[in-house]
């Protein structure tokens, strides 16, 4: 199933779906960080934002 982009909510501001550009370039800029580096912090620790900014911070 894809994303509704007629619909962006809180699900949408709490998850990150690194297989849209656009939301890999968007999340990459918002931390500061490289696509690679945002894409190898999902497969860490799993797409919830929160778990994202915190393993990116730690680095």
């Amino acid at each position: 199933m894809s994303d509704d982009k007629s619909k962006s909510g809180n699900q949408d501001r709490l998850r990150i779906n690194v297989n849209e550009d656009y939301e890999l370039r968007d999340w990459s800029a918002k931390f500061g960080v490289t696509p690679e580096q945002l894409k190898a912090a999902v497969a860490k620790v799993g797409v919830m934002a929160a778990d994202v900014e915190k393993a990116l911070k730690n680095n």
